[in-house]
């Protein structure tokens, strides 16, 4: 109503405040926003929205972990709440609890099925999303008790032969057990999975035991049913879990009576069960022999929707055509199999760089994540999720996962060129229009170009890549805003012949305003490495700059302003080889460490092969990288515990690898360890779409001299010019 906004609100909050004896909340907001630019969008909702969400997590688990240290919980607490752990972190003062440590995770799953099961680092399983989890134990009868989470050592690994398949191993005393995880397909139905081998040197029994947690903390469960079979639960009336043989025992506690882990010998037995705070906690129990090993297959159907039926070979025919690698490199050769799989897992229509936390749009991951669909050769994929794009544009031009995010539109006309340029495609009509309007808005947006300051030209302040610092006048931003602009030019060129030429000429001011911007840093800066953005210092917000190198192609590879940002990356900004962001995400990030070792391949430079291996060197041992990695526990501190974007860059980097375009020409096996030509067996990858063309490339190492190099194309028009790099790495 329009009368609210003649209410005193201000006078109001300050006054109940004072009342209070509390801060004044408007004074404060006005300090906080003085430490940054101003901007028409302080923080998108969205990230409010999700932060909000995030620590209210944070705050239940405050109140229940700390005080219940007994229970059993994920491997993250045991470890986050051991004062005998590196892991550990004083609680003191933080009003929530979250984790901050071990945010690790592998999703396991079907092509084009939304629902994404986790596996934590001891095999925990969460079926649904954000939800209750399944563990396995072993228990003898004189009371031993294998728990994974509990345990410092534990062998886990992926297996990919038919889909994702979690392994995880653990032993104790006598006591041995082995769970793998998967999402099968049963009847056209997607079913989670856990199949659990134990073993026990006395008798005992293997326990299936409900948890009202997962990998972030407290997750409800008010009541539990045994079947009347006793091979089956019914969790909160509606969800059903499976067993392949009856339980011969069962016990259900909740809240007040404590975990069921300290009841599971008690003589009396439950068939059900609940909890009015939402802490049930149930544990099915299968004999065991003594010596003998005993399996139990535990199933959990993930979709009851009848209108859709999922094929049996959705991996083979999802990754059918893909670009395949053969190399000598183990580790390089898993991670980049099991990158693919993770881009497959998360495309099931849009795109998500997570499963978990961050299983959600955003057009900045999608465009690094559709880019590695297209180099990889997933082009069906790619394509799909690039027409999911339009819905989301606005009557404006803007393309909008969340408010705030000027680079958007940018990334959105860039990906678009690059489809069409690795296809061959002309731009189909209906995008035409998106196009135009996309990069219209890109123009419209950009804040006058006559007030003499650094800013001037340039995109408005905002919140941008998120990890680069406070609202600011970002270089990041404005360098996509070019990128798209170039990119509309070249896709309506030839159709709209006016438009073209016009966003070209509008690309072709907006970097020389970006230049005269940048060279007012170099004056102030006393050296030409571009700062995050006009009015800041180098600091680790500068990783973003390097996006006019990599993936824009925006400067020459040698670019000075280019490379001396690199320099002061590496010098006062890498931790343990990687790059380590002090900004939010306080931690290693293994994609932006690669974002680092593109432009150093691109420039030639060798030490980008020393970036690589130490990203590989961070990887989980089911080759998942967390979003950020603590540089002392290895485990995630920061965003999601499987980081698609961090997949998509390392297929990214093995593709670059082996053939990458520079300008008019092609630049092939630049990127090719010396280590692997010291060998005999061929190294193939393929067949790789670029953007003149398809090709498949085969090295024949000679240890002792030049390696051969050979390739089959199918090119789009003529062949491109080609130069061959091995020889450089040979030598």
């Amino acid at each position: 109503m329009s009368w609210m906004k003649w209410l005193p609100w201000r006078y109001l909050v300050k006054r109940m405040a004072h009342r209070h004896g509390f801060l004044d909340p408007i004074a404060l907001l006005g300090k906080l926003h003085s430490f940054a630019q101003p901007s028409e969008v302080g923080e998108p909702i969205e990230l409010l929205r999700a932060g909000v969400v995030f620590h209210a997590r944070g705050l239940i688990n405050s109140r229940v972990i700390q005080h219940n240290l007994d229970w059993v919980w994920p491997y993250w607490v045991e470890r986050q709440f051991d004062p005998g752990d590196v892991a550990f972190i004083p609680r003191a003062f933080s009003i929530t609890h979250i984790n901050l440590s071990n945010r690790n995770w592998t999703a396991i799953g079907q092509p084009d099925v939304d629902e994404l099961p986790v596996v934590d680092p001891r095999g925990l399983l969460t079926p649904f999303h954000d939800g209750w989890s399944l563990d396995a134990w072993v228990l003898a009868d004189d009371g031993r008790c294998l728990i994974p989470s509990r345990s410092k050592t534990a062998v886990q690994r992926q297996e990919l032969g038919d889909g994702p398949c979690v392994v995880t191993e653990s032993e104790l005393d006598g006591l041995a057990l082995t769970s793998r995880s998967r999402v099968v397909v049963d009847n056209g139905r997607p079913v989670c999975e856990m199949v659990v081998t134990a073993r026990s040197q006395t008798s005992g029994s293997l326990v299936i035991s409900l948890r009202p947690a997962n990998p972030e903390g407290i997750s409800f469960i008010n009541k539990v049913r045994l079947s009347d079979q006793r091979d089956a639960w019914t969790v909160d009336g509606k969800q059903a879990v499976f067993f392949s043989r009856p339980a011969e025992e069962h016990h259900v506690s909740d809240y007040r009576q404590g975990d069921v882990r300290i009841h599971l010998q008690d003589r009396e037995a439950q068939s059900e069960g609940q909890c009015d705070v939402g802490m049930v906690t149930a544990a099915a129990l299968f004999k065991l022999q003594a010596g003998e090993e005993s399996e139990l297959t535990v199933r959990v159907p993930l979709k009851d929707d009848l209108a859709s039926v999922i094929r049996s070979d959705g991996w083979a025919e999802s990754l059918r055509g893909h670009a395949r690698l053969e190399c000598p490199d183990e580790t390089w050769q898993f991670l980049y199999d099991a990158a693919l799989h993770s881009l497959v897992l998360h495309s099931p229509e849009d795109v998500y760089p997570g499963p978990y936390t961050y299983k959600r749009f955003w057009f900045r991951d999608a465009a690094f994540i559709i880019h590695a669909l297209l180099c990889a050769g997933l082009t069906d994929r790619a394509e799909r999720a690039l027409y999911q794009f339009p819905d989301r544009q606005l009557r404006n031009g803007y393309f909008r996962s969340q408010e705030g995010e000027w680079d958007a539109n940018g990334e959105v006309l860039w990906i678009l060129r690059r489809f069409y340029e690795l296809t061959g495609r002309p731009l189909p009509s209906e995008w035409q229009e998106p196009v135009r309007k996309g990069a219209r808005w890109i123009e419209n947006k950009r804040l006058s170009d006559t007030t003499g300051q650094p800013h001037a030209g340039l995109l408005p302040a905002g919140f941008s890549a998120e990890h680069l610092g406070p609202n600011d006048y970002y270089y990041w931003d404005d360098f996509w805003g070019i990128a798209g602009l170039k990119a509309a030019e070249a896709m309506l060129e030839p159709t709209d012949r006016e438009s073209s030429e016009h966003f070209g000429a509008g690309a072709l001011e907006f970097s020389q305003t970006v230049d005269r911007s940048l060279a007012t840093c170099e004056q102030r800066l006393k050296r030409p490495g571009m700062p995050a953005s006009p009015y800041r210092r180098l600091d680790a917000g500068a990783i973003g700059s390097l996006a006019i190198g990599y993936p824009t192609q925006l400067c020459k590879p040698d670019d000075p302003r280019l490379l001396d940002c690199v320099e002061f990356l590496l010098q006062k900004c890498f931790v343990k080889g990687a790059f380590y962001q002090d900004m939010i995400h306080s931690g290693l990030n293994a994609y932006l460490t690669l974002h680092v070792a593109q432009v150093l391949l691109r420039a030639g430079d060798p030490r980008f092969l020393e970036l690589v291996d130490a990203v590989a060197g961070l990887a989980s041992p089911t080759g998942q990288w967390p979003e950020a990695i603590h540089p002392a526990t290895g485990g995630g501190c920061m965003g999601d515990g499987h980081h698609v974007w961090a997949s998509a860059e390392w297929v990214l980097m093995v593709r670059n690898c082996f053939v990458r375009e520079e300008g008019d020409s092609l630049i092939l096996c630049g990127g090719i360890p010396p280590r692997w030509l010291e060998q005999d067996k061929p190294i193939r990858f393929g067949p790789a779409p670029t953007s003149f063309g398809t090709i498949s490339i085969t090295i024949t190492p000679q240890p002792g001299e030049v390696p051969e190099v050979t390739w089959e194309g199918r090119w789009h028009d003529a062949e491109p010019e080609i130069e061959v790099r091995v020889a450089e790495n040979a030598a």
